[in-house]
């Protein structure tokens, strides 16, 4: 058999960067052993209800009054301006706050998502399936948030669990996956859900410090965007239920990303009280010596010079990336283009400049100043997951297997395999593929730096459930536990087939994570006791059918990969 390709899954490179991003995984073929409990489910409601009244759901916020509607007892607002127009004359500039209204605005649809190259992820039938993307309309006034509440105006504090979503820092929504609707989640737990979108790609991290003080802050602007978002729920949060001093924030991929880089940045201290980093744990983020080469290479392609980077407002966004592929495709090799900066790689995402982000976020240590901020930190096991849309490679061989372990990892390759098949002999070449392609090193790092602190406590997870659809061939794939955390594997059944097996192992899931926005600590009676992560145990929960805690499951595999 012929080496085989890796398909073409384009868009969010299902195979390409997941495991870079995410600290990766490794331990496929395990047999957990704790009971499931019947825990009462939020997914299957009866019947439908919305109401959409004119005086129904209606709240104040320091701009004005917003309307949203109900739907099933939740109220539901979405495309809420927490800052104004960012295009124009205000592209790369911080967010600034939004122009006041009269009267009540309606908010009951979404609002624009950032303008983003997609990709053509689409192209690949059964990815387009298991992701079920809803790519929505695009334009530069897209600072807004989305939220479901229990209850408005009734001076309840509840916790806030605000969603950063992945895609990298270059693309992606807080509304272009049906798990992220936090409908169920809020019922569930009884918290206030906040999903947002923010600049990505050039328009929130082309870096044109070196040109003006003006631009100071363009290489983070993003991020500056995500901390406005905060600031809108300290100062709003209240009228819509939910508790200013008990705010989490949870994002995977691209999204992990992002909690990582804002546990480091001192903008956003005091905006959030816990952290959670699924598939996302960025020790390092990009420099300034790199991003400003990318931003002069952009200039070159775009025919300007550096007194003409005033033009750079006036030129159409779809141009702007046009200009950035061709950027980066001079600067970066075909396997780092679109991958999140840090490491030394070349590509659009937060900056370490010196005061907005003024370290990496997790190297060499964790942050001083979020030392009281517990976290979970954790992946899946199948970050990449080769025959995922690509049937063919569940018959890989052997030999294929050493052939692109040898191309991986040269030498080192043979080692490797012999690693994982010690811990997994009965796995297939392709599973040991995967296995070895998905470490959790970032991930353990991460959690191992945060606990160093003896300050507040970090845990960690291994998301283990394989899907059944496609004949099982994405197993725990990136992006897997989301609809698990947001109690919506109905309606995700696409990616999750649906069924009482998912919904149960969703109740675990949400309920953690619900239990960790209200307390700091995920612990409930669904599971076993989660202990808190130690650098000498490697305690970690695996989240599976059944669910148990193993101290360091792959720590000789690790070894082996990181020696």
């Amino acid at each position: 058999m012929s080496t085989p390709s890796k398909g073409n899954v384009g868009r969010r490179g299902w195979m390409k960067g997941a495991a870079a991003l995410a600290g990766g995984t490794a331990a496929a073929v395990m047999a957990p052993s704790c009971q499931t409990r019947s825990a009462t489910t939020t997914q299957g409601l009866a019947e439908t209800r919305v109401t959409a009244a004119a005086e129904s759901a209606v709240v104040q916020t320091a701009a004005g009054k917003v309307r949203g509607y109900t739907r099933n007892g939740i109220g539901t607002f979405k495309g809420i301006p927490y800052a104004d127009d960012a295009g124009g004359a205000w592209r790369f500039l911080p967010p600034r706050k939004p122009v006041p209204w009269s009267g009540v605005r309606s908010s009951m649809v979404y609002g624009p998502i950032c303008p983003q190259d997609k990709g053509d992820g689409w192209r690949n039938d059964e990815a387009a399936f298991l992701a079920e993307w809803d790519d929505w309309h695009q334009g530069e006034d897209c600072l807004r948030v989305n939220l479901w509440t229990p209850g408005v105006n009734d001076n309840k504090k509840r916790p806030v669990m605000v969603w950063l979503h992945g895609g990298g820092f270059t693309v992606g929504s807080g509304q272009e996956r049906r798990s992220y609707d936090g409908e169920n989640l809020s019922r569930r737990g009884d918290v206030v859900v906040v999903t947002l979108n923010h600049r990505l790609g050039p328009l929130g991290h082309l870096d044109l410090s070196a040109y003006g003080e003006k631009y100071a802050g363009s290489a983070n602007a993003g991020m500056l965007d995500i901390v406005a978002a905060l600031e809108w729920v300290r100062d709003n949060i209240a009228g819509f239920g939910g508790d200013p001093g008990k705010v989490l924030i949870f994002g995977q991929s691209g999204g992990g990303g992002k909690v990582s880089s804002l546990m480091a940045m001192p903008s956003a201290k005091g905006l959030f009280h816990r952290a959670v980093v699924e598939s996302g744990s960025s020790l390092r983020q990009g420099t300034q010596e790199n991003s400003r080469k990318l931003a002069a290479a952009m200039l070159v392609e775009l025919n300007l010079n550096p007194s003409q980077v005033g033009e750079l407002e006036k030129i159409p966004a779809a141009r702007l990336f046009e200009a950035s592929a061709a950027a980066l495709k001079k600067l970066a090799p075909p396997t780092q283009r679109g991958a999140a900066p840090g490491a030394g790689r070349i590509g659009w995402g937060p900056v370490v400049d010196g005061h907005t982000l003024p370290r990496h976020p997790f190297d060499p240590d964790a942050p001083e100043i979020t030392a009281q901020v517990p976290m979970i930190i954790g992946t899946v096991m199948n970050e990449r997951s080769p025959s995922m849309t690509d049937a063919a490679l569940e018959s890989l061989g052997e030999n294929d297997l050493k052939t692109q372990m040898a191309e991986r990892y040269g030498e080192k390759g043979g080692r490797i395999i012999e690693a994982y098949r010690r811990a997994h002999p009965k796995a297939k070449p392709v599973e040991i593929l995967s296995l070895a392609s998905s470490p959790r090193t970032n991930a353990v790092k991460q959690a191992e730096r945060k606990a160093a602190q003896n300050a507040a406590p970090a845990y960690m997870y291994w998301f283990g459930w394989k899907t059944p659809v496609l004949d099982g061939r994405p197993r725990a794939f990136h992006c897997a536990e989301l609809a698990f955390v947001f109690d919506n594997t109905d309606l995700c059944a696409q990616s999750t087939g649906g069924g009482p097996e998912a919904r149960e192992l969703a109740a675990k899931v949400s309920d953690a994570w619900i239990h960790f926005a209200r307390n700091g600590d995920p612990n409930h009676s669904g599971l076993p006791k989660w202990p808190v992560f130690t650098a000498a145990k490697g305690e970690t929960m695996i989240f599976d059918t059944r669910c148990e805690v193993k101290d360091d499951p792959d720590r000789q595999e690790r070894q082996v990969l990181e020696s």
